[in-house]
Formats: structure tokens, sequence, C-alpha cells
């Protein structure tokens, strides 16, 4: 009779234990799910911040585009300085927002963003030595950065050295060498539209 009570209490907790590692295996399974989810939601918070931030870069160019641009120098001196004024103000408000997204990067992938900032650095210190041949550079840069079939040449070292970079990082130096090629761009439509001008009489006065 005694012995009959001592195997039901072995039965009982053999029993006992099985339903609390069941418990204990349903609850960290909830867990990871709220991690997981929790997961997405953190990546989609990076992302929207990294959209902010792009934004903010922008329209900080567009807005500087049009302070620069050729109709700019076309108008009164009272409504450019209006113009300027306003967006002045545009600037110091698109300024005012703070938007921030840190990378995590090995060792590695530290180096390979130091050098590639520091070729396209290079390139950029000849901008007034020779835009054609700059904008040329900053082409083949790029195209380096592209997954897809580059029209173009493609720097070779650039490439390998942005393999090495960290995935968001690749897009950042994309970015900015897009925004680089569009400056010596429109720098080289103005140099060309100014000599333009210059070679048809009666137009000196309109060159600032």
């Amino acid at each position: 009779m005694a012995q009959s009570k001592i195997n039901q209490v072995k039965g009982n907790d053999v029993e006992n234990k099985f339903f609390r590692s069941m418990s204990m295996a349903d609850r960290s399974g909830r867990l990871l799910e709220t991690l997981d989810n929790l997961e997405l939601r953190v990546e989609a918070l990076r992302e929207a911040a990294a959209s902010m931030e792009q934004e903010k870069e922008t329209l900080l160019e567009l807005i500087q585009s049009v302070q620069n641009s050729q109709d700019m120098k076309h108008i009164s001196d009272g409504e450019r300085e209006e113009l300027n004024l306003t967006a002045d103000r545009l600037i110091g408000r698109t300024l005012t927002v703070t938007v921030s997204v840190e990378t995590i990067r090995s060792l590695q992938q530290e180096e390979a963003l130091s050098k590639a900032t520091a070729v396209i650095d290079e390139v950029v210190s000849k901008i007034l030595e020779d835009l054609r041949s700059t904008k040329n550079c900053l082409m083949a840069l790029y195209n380096a950065c592209s997954s897809d079939v580059p029209r173009g040449p493609v720097d070779q070292k650039f490439q390998s050295i942005i393999i090495g970079c960290a995935l968001e990082d690749q897009k950042k130096i994309k970015s900015r060498l897009e925004k680089l090629i569009r400056n010596v761009s429109n720098a080289n439509r103005s140099i060309t539209l100014l000599d333009q001008q210059k070679a048809k009489p009666g137009n000196y006065n309109h060159i600032y």
C-alpha cells in the first residue's frame, strides 16, 4: 500500500515535470515570436529614418539649386534678395530636423569605408582642374556600385573596395556619387551657358 502511494507520487512528479516543460517551451516560443515581430518593426524604423535622412539631404540640395540657378541671375536685385531670404529660411527649418541612423560595421567594413571615402574625396579635389575628367571618374566609381550591367567604364579597384563595405554604406556611397555627378553636370551646364552668352553681342550686361 505504501509502495503504491510512493509510485503514484513519482508518477505525478514526472507528469508535472512534463507539463512544466511544455509550458516553458510554449512561453519561450511566444517570446521568440514577439521578438521576431519587434525585429521587423526595428528594421522598419531604421528604413523610415534612413528615408527621412535622404529626404533632408534632397531638400537641401533642391533649395540650394534654386539659389544657384541661372534664373536667379536674371531677375532684379530686390527680387533675388527676397527669394534668397525665403530659401535661407527653408534651409534653416530643414536643418532643425535631426535624423541619424548609425551603421554597425566590422573592422574590415570600417577600413573599406575609409578607403572608399578617400578615393571619392581625391576625385572631388580635382573638380576645378577638369570638370569633364572628374565627371568621367565619378561615373566609373558610380558604375562600380551598380548591381546592373553598367553603361560605361567601371573602376574595378573601387568595386573591390565597395564590396567590402556594409550594405548601408554601399547605398550611401552610391547616393553620394549620384549627387556629385549631378552637381558636376549642373556646373558644366552653367559654364556652357555663360560661354554661349559671351559669344552673343549685347548679352554682356546679363553676366554676373
